[in-house]
């Protein structure tokens, strides 16, 4: 069975990842003016990273709650 903090590090990866894709598509929206779509995208994945990185802690036992 995997370890909650191997499962904790592999959350940390993704959000990392998640980060990326923020970064992306906020180029996105400098680049083009009315990029309504990246702005969605920005909004929705700024949602996943929080939630991932709520989830990262709670593996880690270090909640914020």
């Amino acid at each position: 069975m995997e370890s909650f903090e191997g499962l904790a590090d592999e959350v940390g990866a993704l959000e990392s990842r998640v980060a990326d894709a923020i970064f992306d598509s906020v180029r996105a929206q400098m680049r083009f003016d009315g990029a309504d779509e990246a702005k969605e995208l920005e909004r929705r994945l700024s949602k996943v990273r929080r939630s991932l990185q709520k989830a990262e802690r709670l593996l880690r036992g270090t909640s914020d709650d």
